[in-house]
């Protein structure tokens, strides 16, 4: 069975083909600065990747170059479209409708357009992903996976938020979190790579890129996360600002005359490893910078470190201690000086990292703790696209019903 995984984002289109029952990927890239004069077409696998300079007004027509990719040349990795059997979309917010994948029809399609105002650029570009696929491929089945269903678990104390009970009646304004796929991922793996059930284990998943976040993942179940009503809060990240004073908000808006558009641009765009280092949201730049010696930078390295350290503590005691730490992402997978400054001075609560195991390995599922450390930390290599596929492979089958194989 081949799945399609697709990625719509506000001016991107990101895809991968898989054959499920084989563990294989067939085909994968992405459409760029979709919209623009400069839209560019990625297309291939690794080592025989292409890229084309391709005019893409809108999704419909990223859809039908990706289509086209896929089924023509002499690399084709399909002969027609006729042998792609189901098509998974990554939905950001799935809001109190869903706890699971699903499969697509109109009515989720509704519900995922009434959950955009709580992530404006990634439902609205995800559904434009969804109409592209039914208008070049009627009646092939289509599964959403939302980012926010593995926090469905959430209990009320950790979902809720000390405000008026009556603003959780009328706007359902609770903590939804994100990037559940990533984290429900990683903690599989981690439970496999110990070769321990997840249901006895206790761990910290971490998901730190651009865009972080951490979950509590006791007994194989979500507890507690750290981002919130929207990917806004939480941790420090790249121009994101994370958790702060309330407060704040209304003080800048009153004294810089902002909008709330523009407070919202702020903090979503302007803030985070970016407004503190006046340099780059990549903290590989920031990282080079701090390292010349530029003061900003080295402090945005340092607030970004202990807003993770913050977090793990705080999971340690809601669940009541931790078997294993899991890291992912460019920079929990790749930033060996981050990952050595998060744990520095974890040694009391029984987390020890290996520095050398910390320098070695990359793209890899490794251990970077130490032999005597209580906690096992784990650098684990994100796939949500592998999981795409696997929920819209079991959903779609469970529908015609035809056994897994």
């Amino acid at each position: 069975m081949n799945v399609l995984v697709i990625n719509a984002g506000s001016s991107s289109l990101k895809y991968q083909l898989f054959n499920v029952e084989r563990q294989q990927l067939l085909a994968k890239g992405i459409c760029e600065r979709v919209g623009s004069a400069e839209s560019f077409h990625k297309h291939g696998l690794d080592d025989n990747e292409t890229v084309i300079d391709a005019k893409m007004a809108d999704h419909d027509e990223a859809m039908a170059l990706v289509l086209e990719a896929m089924t023509s040349g002499p690399d084709r990795a399909i002969d027609s479209l006729g042998q792609i059997d189901a098509v998974g979309h990554r939905i950001v917010q799935g809001g109190k409708y869903f706890d699971r994948s699903v499969l697509i029809d109109d009515d989720v399609i509704a519900k995922i357009d009434e959950l955009a105002e709580l992530a404006p650029l990634h439902n609205k570009a995800a559904l434009m992903g969804i109409r592209a696929c039914r208008k070049h491929m009627p009646g092939v089945p289509m599964v959403a996976v939302f980012d926010t269903s593995f926090f469905q678990t959430l209990p009320p104390k950790a979902y809720m938020y000390p405000l008026p009970y009556e603003l959780y009646e009328k706007y359902a304004i609770r903590k939804y979190g994100a990037h559940g796929t990533s984290h429900r991922y990683i903690a599989e793996r981690a439970a496999a790579f110990l070769d321990e059930p997840i249901e006895d284990l206790k761990l910290i998943t971490c998901h730190l890129g651009n865009g972080c976040s951490m979950s509590a993942v006791d007994h194989g179940v979500a507890v507690d996360t750290s981002m919130g009503l929207t990917p806004l809060d939480g941790l420090m990240m790249g121009t994101r600002c994370g958790a702060i004073d309330p407060a704040i908000v209304t003080f800048v808006m009153e004294h810089e005359g902002f909008t709330p558009q523009q407070m919202s641009d702020l903090m979503n765009k302007q803030s985070g490893l970016l407004g503190i280092s006046g340099i780059s949201n990549d903290l590989r730049s920031v990282r080079t910078a701090s390292e010349e010696g530029h003061e900003r930078a080295q402090l945005a390295y340092d607030m970004y470190s202990n807003s993770v350290k913050k977090y793990i503590g705080q999971y340690i005691a809601v669940m009541g201690g931790v078997d294993a730490i899991v890291l992912t992402a460019g920079v929990g997978e790749n930033c060996e000086k981050m990952r050595r400054m998060i744990f520095t001075g974890l040694q009391p609560l029984g987390i020890k990292l290996d520095l050398e195991r910390n320098k070695r390995g990359r793209g890899t599922e490794r251990l970077i703790s130490s032999d005597d450390s209580a906690v096992s930390i784990i650098v684990i290599p994100t796939d949500e696209e592998s999981m795409i596929a696997r929920d819209t492979f079991e959903i779609v089958h469970e529908r015609v019903d035809v056994p897994l194989i």
